[in-house]
């Protein structure tokens, strides 16, 4: 029996972004807010109190991910080896096709409020809500924008009931998945540059991620660098 129908809740998720509101989502290292236009987005940012130099994410899938980010087969082999044969979440920074008919339909400031020198910031393996979601964000060409449900600097949620009522209050939809996976670590993805191998972030499963990469393709992982 499944607990829960991702189908469904996250085709009602796609709805309501693709509507224009914004909705909370369940994802293996915490809650996060995601909205598709730029109105939602620039009121996320204002419910989180976030400063508007941070970074927006993009929503991924596996169908995303290859068709948008630009790597070489290597990098490949690694995101393939750490989400999808480890089902370890990754957040991954890679050169993207900035000419990709869904970054051409952005809001231009919210476009370059999401990429940094050609990169695109991007969620796989989430879990099954966030992949579905992507799938769906793929599908109909919408890129879906966010980040952690919470206020800024005030760490990430694993449980939807401690997501700060100004959070709750700014979203259309909320979905209690109840506990998220990787809970324990108490921190949102570990991002890599694929690029480098550098770390952007350290974060859940890094232990996990950083013994994988070692055993099986050489690679020592760096501090990115400043």
């Amino acid at each position: 029996m499944r607990m829960y129908d991702y189908e469904t809740d996250a085709k009602r998720a796609f709805d309501v972004v693709a509507g224009g509101g914004i909705a909370i989502i369940p994802m293996h290292v915490g809650y996060a807010i995601v909205g598709a236009t730029g109105d939602a987005v620039r009121r996320i940012f204002r419910a989180k109190q976030r400063k508007p130099s941070k970074l927006n994410a993009i929503t991924g899938s596996p169908e995303l991910h290859r068709d948008l980010h630009i790597l070489d087969e290597r990098a490949r082999q690694v995101v393939d080896a750490i989400t999808l044969q480890y089902d370890l979440p990754l957040g991954t920074v890679a050169p993207a096709r900035l000419d990709h008919p869904m970054l051409r339909k952005l809001d231009p400031e919210i476009l370059a409020q999401s990429t940094l020198d050609g990169t695109i910031a991007m969620l796989l393996g989430g879990g099954p809500f966030l992949d579905t979601l992507g799938r769906l964000s793929y599908e109909n060409n919408l890129a879906i924008l966010g980040s952690s449900a919470n206020l800024s600097l005030h760490g990430t949620k694993f449980r939807a009931a401690e997501i700060e009522p100004e959070i709750r209050a700014a979203a259309d939809i909320v979905f209690d998945y109840g506990l998220m996976r990787w809970a324990a670590y108490g921190q949102s993805s570990t991002m890599l540059d694929l690029r480098d191998y550098s770390v952007v972030r350290k974060g859940a499963c890094f232990d996990l991620i950083t013994d994988l990469l070692q055993r099986h393709f050489g690679i020592t992982l760096g501090e990115k660098p400043g």
